[in-house]
């Protein structure tokens, strides 16, 4: 059977058609955000580029889980942290036990997850990164016997926590060691104004969560938190995060568990929630951009960043 050719102007009126379609579809399209985030509770995509701080500082909280922690009324202070500023609410840690998260959000490897670990570390690290930059730095850890201690632990003082003190970069270092100095001298900087660049925050045992209960770590920040945001270095320029190192109990997903991660800044958005998914090195690269650096060591190379905070 012959067919008949189809007549050339219904056949370019259909073209036509299929072509405007096909553009109203490529520019309905969502974008990727810059962030390389999922979805946030907050809307938009993240900007491209973080503010700038001129003071970080980072607490590290210990072995409870996001649920544990978030709505608790045990923790009035830091849940009324959480929504005031930023909560992250899919935030997981990167392994049990301890030591290794602390790693991460160092050098953006695990290293090592033996918590007996005696060792040194030579692997690129954020104070490597700190003083290439130009950047100060210090370890603010409760109850350190001494300025430059490297030590054993001394009860509630735990060396594993206090990670700082594995760095070749910090030990073999005449004047990098004087940077690890005990947590009193934390509140004499900030009342003085001579925060460095990056706090390194350590609560001792007793008042991390690991030893003591939820009620007296909170206290602890309350205590302790409330002067720093206070002060005007922080309105200033200042950027905030506290973040539990691992869950508690069985709970292993994404390697470490479900935890909490606050982020505290004048410049952070108000009662901000994210469902992104965010690990330690992701806090790692936030701290190192947040003040200007663009090197970033290990797995922070790779994460994305949390600009969408902000």
């Amino acid at each position: 059977m012959m067919h008949s050719s189809p007549d050339p102007r219904v056949f370019g009126l259909f073209c036509l058609t299929i072509a405007l379609l096909t553009a109203v579809n490529c520019g309905g399209a969502s974008s990727t955000s810059s962030s390389g985030g999922t979805s946030t509770s907050g809307g938009g995509s993240a900007p491209a580029s973080l503010p700038q701080f001129g003071h970080v500082v980072l607490v590290v909280e210990e072995n409870h889980g996001y649920s544990d922690v978030i709505g608790n009324p045990a923790m009035p202070y830091l849940n009324s942290l959480a929504t005031k500023y930023g909560l992250a609410t899919q935030y997981y840690a990167n392994i049990h036990p301890s030591i290794g998260n602390y790693f991460m959000l160092t050098t953006g490897q695990i290293v090592t997850s033996d918590d007996s670990f005696t060792g040194t570390v030579s692997d690129d690290n954020i104070v490597r990164d700190l003083l290439a930059a130009g950047k100060t730095w210090k370890s603010y850890a409760e109850g350190l016997p001494s300025v430059g201690y490297i030590g054993a632990d001394v009860y509630p003082y735990a060396k594993r926590h206090n990670i700082f003190t594995y760095f070749t970069d910090v030990v073999n270092s005449s004047s990098e060691i004087n940077n690890l100095v005990p947590f009193s001298q934390f509140g004499s900087d900030v009342s003085s104004g001579q925060l460095p660049n990056f706090s390194f925050v350590v609560p001792d045992l007793l008042d991390d969560a690991h030893d003591g209960p939820l009620p007296v770590s909170d206290a602890w920040l309350a205590h302790n938190i409330a002067p720093l945001l206070n002060s005007s270095t922080f309105q200033k320029d200042g950027l905030l995060i506290i973040v539990f190192d691992e869950a508690g109990g069985n709970d292993s997903t994404h390697g470490g568990g479900h935890v909490a991660a606050v982020i505290v800044s004048p410049q952070a958005k108000a009662g901000y929630q994210s469902t992104t998914l965010y690990q330690h090195q992701n806090t790692l690269r936030l701290i190192l951009q947040g003040l200007g650096i663009s090197s970033y060591p290990g797995g922070a190379a790779q994460a994305s960043n949390m600009a969408e905070f902000f």
